[in-house]
């Protein structure tokens, strides 16, 4: 049985330390609160433990998720001192790619693996196993981590080299906000126009304007409804990370610029923890 140390047990770590004992691992909890790896620990078979050294020291593969670049520096510092030569430290957190490439550095000099996989699907993809990884670093560490990273999620890709998963994730944020806001304004439009959500979404839902956030989201931003995990919050972290790299390499996104603005909106309507279809809310 292969020993798994996990790291950070917010709303996506929690469920994705459990499919991994489910997968048939030893799995080693810690979190910043030790009151939430306790509660895990009653909840799946695996150990809490409050320092994240004596979660880490004997575990072959490591799992972080955490909250930016700032969190992943701070919490993967210590957990590679702590760790055995010839093991992998897998970061699931959104950050940027010198944050993944500065943790690649760390961990070549300490002789362990190292590969940025942040991960898409939101709290539901967590609790089902159906999250998407994107990961940078070197294939053979790759090839390793698979089976473990297989255990909660629907797809894992290596993109390339230490950062081209967080790079990756980029694109993901930038898509999602340009689609959500056309959907918002769609929704909005419908509403005002006094068509029936249900009947434009079977008319339209399964053309060239279908979407996985049309299928899972229409309605409820038709009704008002925005408790489905992934914050306002976060997504505008992940914007800014996005923002600061496209003006680095030159890229232009006028649009999600545009989008992270609207989400400022929704923030000052109170909607910090809505989740990100909330976008609608500014329309009304």
């Amino acid at each position: 049985m292969t020993t798994c140390a996990f790291l950070g047990l917010g709303v996506m770590g929690f469920p994705m330390a459990g499919h991994l004992v489910a997968a048939g691992y030893d799995v080693r909890v810690w979190n910043r609160t030790y009151a939430t790896s306790k509660k895990w620990a009653e909840t799946h078979k695996g150990r809490a433990y409050d320092t994240l050294e004596a979660a880490v020291n004997e575990a072959d593969i490591v799992f972080m998720c955490v909250g930016n670049d700032a969190d992943v520096i701070e919490v993967a510092t210590p957990t590679l001192n702590a760790m055995r030569q010839g093991g992998i430290l897998i970061d699931h957190t959104t950050a940027s790619a010198e944050c993944a490439r500065t943790c690649y550095a760390m961990a070549q000099k300490k002789e362990i693996g190292f590969i940025d996989a942040p991960i898409s699907g939101g709290e539901s993809g967590a609790i089902n196993g159906q999250l998407t990884v994107m990961c940078g670093g070197e294939p053979e560490i790759f090839n390793r981590a698979l089976p473990f990273m297989e255990s909660y999620s629907k797809a894992v890709k290596l993109m390339g080299s230490s950062g081209s998963g967080q790079l990756t994730k980029m694109v993901n944020q930038i898509c999602i906000a340009g689609i959500l806001q056309g959907l918002s304004e769609g929704v909005n439009f419908a509403k005002k126009a006094g068509l029936d959500m249900n009947a434009v979404l079977e008319a339209i839902g399964k053309g060239a304007a279908q979407s996985w956030q049309m299928d899972n989201r229409a309605l409820t931003m038709a009704k008002g409804e925005f408790e489905f995990g992934f914050a306002v919050d976060w997504m505008r972290k992940d914007l800014d990370i996005a923002l600061r790299t496209a003006d680095k390499i030159g890229a232009d996104l006028t649009l999600a610029k545009q989008v992270d603005a609207y989400y400022e909106e929704v923030q000052a309507l109170g909607g910090n923890r809505w989740d990100t279809s909330s976008l609608i809310t500014r329309l009304r």
